[in-house]
């Protein structure tokens, strides 16, 4: 069985409908970061020296490769990130090997073997 990773940077406010999602969608667990901070393509305002920015969630999702496309595009949809600028981004990478997963590995065999 073949793993992606999804990385995901929400809004605060959105982290928990994003991971309700994700696993509505196929995602067996998560792992949240709190209090990112980011850029985007214009540095942060500041206000008399102080950083104007939101925090943000760090979603790590490690998913079985056919239905990393769906829980990434329903994270994408959920967490509204083409709606407006600077909601949040997802993106999904290889991952060669991993270990501790043995017991989710039996449980979406039977999940991707339903949708193959």
């Amino acid at each position: 069985m073949h793993f992606k990773l999804i990385i995901a940077f929400t809004d605060e406010d959105k982290t928990e409908k994003v991971l309700e999602a994700a696993r509505n969608a196929g995602a067996t667990g998560a792992t949240v970061i709190n209090h990112a901070r980011g850029e985007g393509l214009k540095p942060n305002k500041t206000f008399f020296g102080l950083s104007v920015e939101t925090q943000r969630d760090v979603s790590l999702l490690l998913v079985e490769e056919h239905l990393a496309r769906m829980i990434l595009e329903t994270i994408k949809d959920v967490g509204e990130f083409d709606n407006q600028k600077g909601t949040g981004i997802a993106f999904q990478i290889d991952v060669e090997d991993a270990v501790g997963v043995s017991h989710q590995m039996q449980e979406l065999t039977e999940v991707v073997e339903k949708q193959i």
